[in-house]
């Protein structure tokens, strides 16, 4: 009978040692993100002034008013694709990221509730008679909740791809209306 709560212990510990290790993970993965932004946003920000420098030079030279519009009218496509371009990039930062979260938390479930089954059986070998309804009780609620769980994680992942198809359909419309806007001043120029 005093198996029982060395068997807690142990599971107790393997349980703690495998949340260290995913939140060991979650951090890792945090800062490679971290990281990637960064380098995102340096790169553009070092992008978008020399390319303001540009037209701030081709602007100061401009001879005349239509010279000058000539030049703002050009830069409102390439200003358009680069703020998409950006947000693309972000957007498989955010989704890269939320996909390593989703396969960790993942894993974490599943090593975590075979533990528990395994407890939960090893720990039914020594009950008393009596007790195998509440065992099976026990193995159904475990059950219940990861069928819950994998309903979730099937939701989830069926909004971040509707968002994902929302945020491309969005990009494309705007793309579009910019190059639609573009063309008529630029032909005009």
């Amino acid at each position: 009978m005093f198996a029982i709560p060395e068997q807690f212990s142990n599971a107790t510990k393997a349980n703690l040692e495998s949340q260290f290790a995913l939140m060991s993970s979650l951090t890792a993965k945090t800062f490679e993100s971290m990281e990637k932004l960064v380098e995102l946003n340096i790169s553009t920000a070092r992008s978008t002034l020399e390319e303001s420098s540009n037209v701030a030079r081709q602007l100061l030279s401009a001879k005349d008013p239509q010279e000058f519009f000539s030049v703002t009218a050009s830069q409102a496509q390439p200003s358009a694709e680069k703020a998409l371009s950006y947000s693309r990039q972000l957007a498989t930062i955010a989704t890269g990221t939320g996909a390593e979260f989703s396969k960790a938390a993942e894993t974490q479930i599943v090593e975590t509730n075979r533990k528990v089954i395994a407890l939960v059986d090893e720990v039914s070998k020594n009950a008393p008679a009596g007790s195998e309804t509440f065992v099976a009780a026990v193995k159904t609620v475990i059950s219940n909740a990861n069928a819950g769980y994998e309903q979730f994680s099937k939701t989830s992942k069926q909004a971040a791809e509707a968002i994902e198809n929302n945020v491309n359909a969005a990009v494309s419309q705007f793309s579009a209306t910019a190059r639609k806007a573009a063309a008529p001043q630029t032909a005009a120029a």
